[in-house]
């Protein structure tokens, strides 16, 4: 909805802008290898805490439309240790770089907003501080309105902290938080500010979403994006490249039309991932949660309206990839209506990036496997295990790396057997194609559903960011378990 924004916000939104990119210096001075030899030289010992910090909301935050009130979310970060990481730099300091950034669900129309989120981090020095910036999301704007910021000691105990305005505007509201903390164990300078939780994760819905979702699955215009734990600890410095020798990588990031295909790429992950007051939120920290994740979505019959397996576990194949920028886990269905046209599934996830943690796809089975399951059973009566592969041919992530994936994967998932396998194994192929058959047979998904397509009339992603139709034959695409 268009909304009239006030006329000094403009002014404000460039001097925030400004302050950031100055505070960005400031901490790259104060990550000077010259800096930390003089703290040596003192005999300055850091101490290190765990902390447990809850966001609790905020009140009497100013309205930053004309008409209306706010629809308010914030970041929050330790030491702004996100402000540097880039890809060129040594392991120890991407390590301390990811996952030191809180991002809020958006909290709509409301100028008291109450999050109570919770925020979990190992191995921070005492002498952190946590910044703290809000903002109004503006549906269709380039940049959100800049509300306000602070920062705070890292002290336990409850906090009312006062949010400042730029250009020294002040009454912008209170915020209220509450941290706890213990000390660390072992050796916290190894892996210092390290995520621990809780799992979260957002849903997002694509703006290809239309008319036409009455007679598909939604699932098949949504992303998931999960903030899992362990992915220092476990892959340690260990990053995937794109893959130099594949054809559909080269055309991405080699060579002088590649600035274009990235350019469109980029332009899709950011309205795929964009951050919105109608994404979902929630939290995993238990099976039943992890089931809710994978439930079959709403798949309306086109005859009747009606709704059904709504609630069972889907048998669904995802692309997935695990993020180097801020560990996150990133999915949607292989099938999903947005990736037509687009040359990498995984590049799309991952904003083009020149290297993963990880990539590949998985889907959900019961024990077994989907040819010995019927739906007389309920998912809470059978074992279930998800099946992670590496099947990129973007990124090609190595075998030898399967292992830890497994690891990660049951660290941050309860409740479900990993079994990981490389692309080209015989169990996996199999696997995957009773899957899908099982979808068509026994839940009323077509054959065009398992592969990314368009219905005669529907909107592409890649039409929405370049203007370019979908080809002819966009919605006959064959299926496949090429690598992508």
């Amino acid at each position: 909805m268009l909304t009239m924004k006030n006329p000094v916000q403009s002014v404000a939104n460039v001097v925030e802008h400004l302050h950031s990119c100055a505070q960005a210096a400031k901490t790259k001075a104060m990550r000077d290898p010259g800096v930390n030899a003089t703290t040596e030289r003192l005999g300055v010992e850091t101490q290190y805490v765990d902390l447990v910090i809850q966001f609790i909301g905020a009140v009497n935050i100013p309205k930053m439309d004309v008409v209306g009130t706010a629809d308010p979310y914030f970041n929050a970060k330790l030491d702004q240790r996100l402000s540097y990481a880039q890809v060129q730099l040594i392991c120890l300091e991407r390590l301390q770089a990811n996952q030191t950034t809180f991002r809020s669900s958006v909290q709509s129309s409301t100028l008291n907003p109450a999050w109570n989120e919770i925020w979990q981090v190992k191995n921070v020095p005492t002498s952190a501080t946590l910044s703290v910036v809000l903002r109004d999301k503006d549906e269709g704007a380039l940049i959100d309105d800049y509300i306000g910021k602070f920062e705070t000691n890292i002290h336990p105990g409850v906090q009312d902290v006062e949010i400042q305005g730029p250009m020294g505007l002040r009454n912008r509201g209170t915020f209220w938080l509450k941290i706890d903390s213990l000390p660390s164990q072992g050796d916290p300078a190894l892996l210092p500010y390290l995520f621990d939780g809780p799992v979260h994760y957002s849903r997002h819905s694509s703006p290809t979403m239309g008319a036409l979702t009455n007679l598909r699955d939604t699932r098949l215009y949504s992303t998931w994006k999960v903030y899992i734990k362990g992915v220092p600890r476990i892959f340690g410095g260990e990053v995937q490249g794109w893959n130099r020798t594949y054809k559909a990588a080269q055309s991405i990031f080699q060579g002088p039309t590649s600035i274009a295909v990235r350019s469109a790429i980029q332009a899709g992950h950011r309205m795929l991932y964009a951050r919105t007051v109608t994404n979902g939120f929630g939290v995993i920290t238990t099976s039943e949660h992890v089931f809710c994740l994978l439930h079959g979505g709403t798949h309306r019959s086109s005859l009747d309206g009606t709704v059904s397996f709504a609630h069972r576990i889907k048998p669904a194949v995802y692309t997935y990839i695990i993020s180097t920028d801020d560990e996150t886990f990133r999915f949607s269905e292989t099938g999903a209506a947005f990736f037509v046209d687009f040359a990498s599934k995984h590049a799309l996830h991952s904003n083009c990036a020149e290297s993963v943690r990880y990539a590949g796809e998985f889907h959900p089975r019961p024990e077994g496997g989907w040819e010995n399951f019927t739906d007389n059973r309920g998912d809470n009566e059978v074992e279930w295990e998800l099946v992670i592969d590496n099947n990129s041919g973007t990124y090609s992530p190595s075998p030898a790396l399967l292992p830890k994936l497994k690891e990660i994967m049951e660290f941050n998932f309860p409740g479900y057997k990993v079994v990981a396998l490389n692309h080209d194994d015989p169990e996996l192929n199999a696997s995957r194609e009773a899957c899908r058959a099982y979808a068509m047979s026994k839940r009323g998904v077509t054959e065009r559903e398992l592969q990314p397509h368009v219905a005669e009339g529907e909107e592409t992603l890649l039409y929405r960011v370049s203007g370019k139709k979908p080809r002819p034959d966009a919605a006959m695409c064959p299926m496949s378990t090429t690598w992508e």
